[in-house]
């Protein structure tokens, strides 16, 4: 019974680790169709261009995979300020960034996750409006591949 088991957990593990690289399969969608972006839930997140507060910046994270098939965000680890705007910039794959809940336990105000970007140059913009700590964001379908990241909100600017 328990090889039983240890087979249908590897099998589905396999299954998903390769649905998530398929995922990524292509840069192209069918002719007539376009992203659409999430609404969305918090204030902190926003469909369309974000202006940082005064003092504050754009920073800019590429998602992409790279020539060897990686799926990551660059950079993965950041600091950022309140007022700061987090641009995630696609750059080759199809991607999104979500801040998971429960991967940020107490942390409230978290933004709802990103739509998937997928044409290269498309954006998604999160105003930082939570207070100092750590926060972990991932790409959905390829956090099990290592698509995850980390951005440091310090006090002041």
């Amino acid at each position: 019974m328990r090889s039983n088991r240890s087979d249908l957990r590897r099998l589905v593990a396999v299954t998903l680790i390769g649905l998530g690289v398929v995922a990524c399969g292509g840069d192209s969608q069918p002719a007539g169709e376009t992203a659409q972006a999430t609404p969305p839930a918090t204030p902190s997140a926003a469909a369309g261009p974000q202006t940082p507060d005064p003092g504050g910046k754009i920073i800019t994270i590429e998602m992409l995979t790279d020539e060897q098939g990686n799926n990551i965000f660059r950079p993965a680890e950041f600091e950022a300020h309140r007022g700061d705007v987090l641009r995630y910039t696609l750059v080759t794959g199809v991607h999104n960034v979500n801040f998971v809940a429960d991967s940020n336990p107490g942390k409230p105000g978290l933004p709802a996750a990103s739509a998937f970007l997928q044409l290269p140059g498309q954006t998604h913009d999160i105003k930082v409006t939570w207070g100092p700590g750590k926060y972990y964001f991932h790409c959905d379908p390829h956090a099990l591949l290592g698509m995850k990241g980390w951005v440091t909100v310090e006090d002041g600017n």
